[in-house]
C-alpha cells in the first residue's frame, strides 16, 4: 500500500529585518557574503572594505589601500584571504587576519567594476569598463595577468566563476559564457546593458538583470529564455540580481527602494520587500540559510525568515 507523499513546504522567504548596520563608509556600493555566509563583506565609497560579523553586526575589520571608492569584493573558501576592486583601476590581495595588502594588481585601463576568486582562490579574475577580465595568479610574483578576455565591445559589468566556467555580463548586451576546460565561448545577445548576471545553484542556468527593467533566465548550454520577472524598476544604475540558496526564487534590486522576489518556475511576484526610500544598489543571498543582505546608501540591512530568525532580534 503506497502513501500520498507529503506536500513540500514551500520555501521561506527573508521578510523579517534582523538588523540595520551603519557602515560609516560613505555610500555601500556592494555587500558580500563570505564562502560559509558567517561574515559579510562593505565596500565604501570612501575607499575603504569592511568585514563584518553576520550574526552580530560587528565591525571585525577595515581594510584601507585603495585610491578611489571600492566597488566590489570577494573572500576566498578558507577565510584567509580576500580581494577587492575599485574606481582606481586596482585589484587588490589582501590577507584577512593582518589586513595588510598582499598584493596590487594593476593593468586594468578604467575602473573595475567586479572581482571574484576561483574556487580554490589560486586566480581573481577582474572585469573593468575597459571591456576585459583579466586572470591574475595568486600565489607568483608576476604583475601581468595569465589570461585576458578581451572579446567584449564594452564595458564588464558582472562577473561570476564556476569552476573552469567564467560568466561575464557587458554594457554591450551580451552575455558570455567561458569554458576555460574546452576553450569554447558561448554568446547569448540581450540587446540591453547587462547590470548582473549568475549562475544558478544547480548549473544548468543563467540569470542576467539589464537596464530595460528585466531580469531573465537563460538555460546555459542553448541560450533558450526560460523566465521573465519584471515590476522593478532598473533604468540608470549597475544594480545586482541572484538565487535563493535553493534556485527557488530569483531575486533583484530596484530603483524603488525594495527587493523584489520571483517564483522562478512560476515567474510570479511573490514578495516586495521594502528597505528604504533610496536605490537599493546591492544584494546577497546567504549560501544556505534564508538570509539576505541589502544595501543603500550608507547602511546594510540582514534580513531573515521569520521562523529562523534568532532569540535576539
Amino acid at each position: 500500500m503506497s502513501f500520498p507523499q507529503p506536500k513540500p513546504q514551500a520555501p521561506q522567504l527573508p521578510t523579517h529585518l534582523l538588523r540595520t548596520i551603519e557602515c560609516n563608509q560613505g555610500a555601500v556600493r556592494a555587500v558580500r557574503f563570505n564562502a560559509d555566509g558567517n561574515y559579510l563583506l562593505s565596500c565604501g565609497s570612501d575607499k575603504s572594505l569592511k568585514l563584518w560579523s553576520v550574526s552580530r553586526g560587528t565591525l571585525l575589520k577595515t581594510y584601507s589601500g585603495h585610491g578611489y571608492e571600492v566597488l566590489d569584493a570577494d573572500g576566498s573558501f578558507d577565510n584567509s584571504l580576500l580581494c577587492s576592486c575599485s574606481s582606481d583601476k586596482t585589484v587588490i590581495l589582501w590577507d584577512v587576519a593582518s589586513g595588510q595588502v598582499t598584493r596590487k594588481l594593476r593593468g586594468h585601463a578604467g575602473k573595475v567594476n567586479c572581482v571574484q576568486f576561483n574556487e580554490e582562490a589560486t586566480v581573481i579574475l577582474s572585469g573593468s569598463i575597459d571591456g576585459t577580465v583579466r586572470c591574475w595568479d595568486t600565489r607568483s610574483r608576476r604583475f601581468e595577468p595569465i589570461q585576458v578576455l578581451d572579446e567584449s565591445q564594452d564595458g564588464i559589468s558582472s562577473l561570476k566563476v564556476s569552476q573552469h566556467q567564467v560568466l561575464t555580463g557587458s554594457v554591450d548586451g551580451r552575455v558570455r559564457c567561458y569554458d576555460l576546460r574546452m576553450g569554447q565561448l558561448a554568446v547569448d545577445f540581450i540587446n540591453s546593458p547587462i547590470t548582473c548576471v549568475c549562475f544558478s545553484q544547480d548549473g544548468q542556468c543563467t540569470l542576467t538583470s539589464s537596464l530595460d527593467s528585466t531580469v531573465r533566465l537563460l538555460d546555459k548550454s542553448t541560450g533558450e529564455m526560460l523566465g521573465e520577472y519584471v515590476g522593478h524598476k532598473m533604468k540608470g544604475y549597475k544594480l545586482d540580481c541572484c538565487l535563493s540558496s535553493k534556485d527557488a526564487h530569483v531575486l533583484s534590486c530596484s530603483e524603488d527602494g525594495h527587493v523584489y522576489c520571483w517564483d522562478l518556475v512560476e515567474g510570479s511576484l511573490t514578495l516586495k520587500l521594502p528597505v528604504g526610500k533610496a536605490v537599493v544598489q546591492s544584494l546577497s543571498f546567504h549560501p544556505t540559510e534564508t538570509c539576505l543582505l541589502t544595501a543603500m546608501e550608507g547602511r546594510v540591512q540582514n534580513s531573515e525568515n521569520q521562523q529562523e530568525a534568532s532569540p535576539e532580534s
